[in-house]
């Protein structure tokens, strides 16, 4: 598809701007005035619409419901200081919203459909971006399978659904984490690489149970034997181990995540080695006994850089510097920042400007 999209638009009569307190933003509480909608029937994807957010009419009986058709993307449009509007690397998230697609075994849906559709979205409510450091607006493709059919089958339909949410920082402190030894997020054989909605549902029992101990996330460990590091909470996790950015290997149990390969990229372009294998918990103890780790956070969509301020390993803790004073992820955090508000060049292409 190369052609620009006949996208029907129907605006709100009554925004919800003025009632909304942008100094106050719950991360996903707020959505802005209009959605996208379209129907995937007969092999063809139609009746695509931006409409005023609210309800969708659905069956009781779609598959969706009762099998686990149902996968989402994350991604965010930033407000560049000239009031250019641009979303952050959107083909990147629909290469791998169709990857998830061909896992689940629905319909696959034309990058250009996917990226075209969300820049009309983000120009509708371009009002909703907030200009303010560390916000933006969150964007959430979702899609899935509308086949009123109790049979564990592939549904024939399905919805297209994307969701904007103007966002503040998602988190404000350095988290304290443990490495989770028990639940396991995903095995080998799986759909850990897809943004799969059972992923998510399987994680909040060990995530509340984490946080009942006192953690903010968790890093989940391969299910085999537990020994080697896989991803922090809902996102990946890197180190800096001995002067080399260090991060597990993507797999069918871990997330190719866009920030992550962001990050990887500034680091190749700047000419820090770079290492994607497996990782033992063993050598991230041992980095931090011995001052080789020297910097760990969490990579994704919705936290951008998250620092790891202290591990809890078998009964002990392990403190890290203060991440105000990591030189590498506060070059990144800087450095990103710099290119999705439109300060500096985008050399990479990573900017995907709305009209």
């Amino acid at each position: 598809m190369t052609d620009t999209l006949d996208i029907k638009i129907t605006k709100t009569t009554k925004s919800r701007l003025a009632e909304t307190d942008f100094s106050n933003l719950v991360f996903g509480r707020t959505f802005s005035d209009h959605m996208l909608v379209a129907d995937y029937e007969g092999g063809e994807w139609k009746n695509i619409e931006i409409l005023p957010y609210g309800e969708i009419a659905l069956s009781p009986a779609i598959s969706a419901l009762h099998y686990g058709q149902a996968f989402f993307e994350g991604l965010k449009a930033y407000k560049h200081e000239d009031g250019t509007i641009a979303v952050f690397r959107p083909e990147k998230n629909a290469a791998r919203f169709n990857k998830s697609a061909e896992r689940l075994c629905t319909a696959e849906i034309p990058v250009d459909l996917f990226t075209q559709s969300i820049a009309a979205l983000v120009d509708v409510d371009r009002d909703w971006i907030p200009a303010a450091a560390g916000h933006s607006l969150y964007i959430r493709p979702v899609m899935f399978a509308t086949d009123a059919y109790l049979g564990v089958t592939p549904s024939k339909t399905y919805k297209f659904v994307v969701l904007t949410c103007p966002v503040g920082p998602y988190f404000t402190k350095p988290l304290r984490v443990k490495f989770e030894t028990h639940y396991t997020r995903a095995a080998e054989g799986g759909f850990g690489y897809a943004k799969a909605a059972g992923n998510y549902g399987g994680s909040m029992l060990p995530f509340k149970k984490a946080a009942e101990e006192g953690f903010d996330q968790l890093i989940w460990t391969d299910a085999k034997e537990h020994l080697y590091v896989e991803e922090m909470g809902a996102a990946n996790v890197m180190f800096v181990l001995d002067g080399k950015l260090v991060t597990p290997s993507t797999r069918d149990t871990i997330l190719d995540g866009v920030t992550r390969d962001t990050v990887i990229s500034l680091a190749k372009s700047w000419g820090m080695p770079v290492e994607e294998r497996r990782v033992s918990i063993a050598e991230v103890v041992e980095g931090a006994r011995n001052g080789k780790l020297t910097d760990a956070f969490g990579a994704g969509t919705a936290a951008t850089i998250a620092p790891i301020g202290a591990f809890h390993h078998n009964g002990e803790e392990f403190t890290l510097s203060d991440p105000s004073t990591r030189e590498f992820s506060q070059k990144v955090l800087k450095t990103l920042d710099d290119i999705r508000y439109g300060r500096v060049e985008d050399t990479f292409g990573w900017n995907y400007v709305v009209r």
